[in-house]
């Protein structure tokens, strides 16, 4: 499996680009994860050299941090019966990466971060009032 599309490529890039001249504080872009173990990456930013990836980082041991890490050393890791680290396809996510590692720490890992995170992205959002009289009593 391609860990980085074009598509996800540039949008990191976009993002490495902001973060060097503001305090960006993107949503992740790309989740890398371990189909036999808990092993999680989230990446917002991807830097110059083509390999360092910026985001939050579950290795499983119930301490999830913000670093960088190398894309080749993610996609060069062996697992067990011949699998590698796979991209989630499925992936997105509005809400911003201090976020997610607030909720990951709290929660003690990014996959029970996720399940809160999207409970509270898929929520409807009530409507506020139009009409400037409406809901005081007049």
């Amino acid at each position: 499996m391609i860990l980085l599309t074009p598509e996800l490529h540039a949008a990191l890039r976009i993002n490495a680009d902001r973060s060097a001249k503001s305090d960006h504080d993107p949503a992740p872009v790309v989740k890398l994860f371990s189909p036999v173990g808990a092993a999680t990456w989230l990446a917002t930013e991807l830097l110059d050299d083509g390999d360092t990836l910026f985001g939050l980082a579950d290795l499983g041991f119930g301490c999830p941090e913000l670093g960088y890490f190398s894309l080749g050393e993610i996609a060069r890791l062996h697992l067990p019966f011949g699998m590698t680290i796979e991209r989630d396809i499925g992936f997105s996510t509005s809400t911003s990466l201090s976020v997610w590692a607030d909720t990951a720490r709290r929660a003690g890992s990014i996959r029970e971060a996720q399940s809160i995170i999207w409970r509270i992205e898929a929520a409807p959002v009530p409507e506020l009032p139009t009409d400037p009289d409406e809901g005081n009593g007049g």
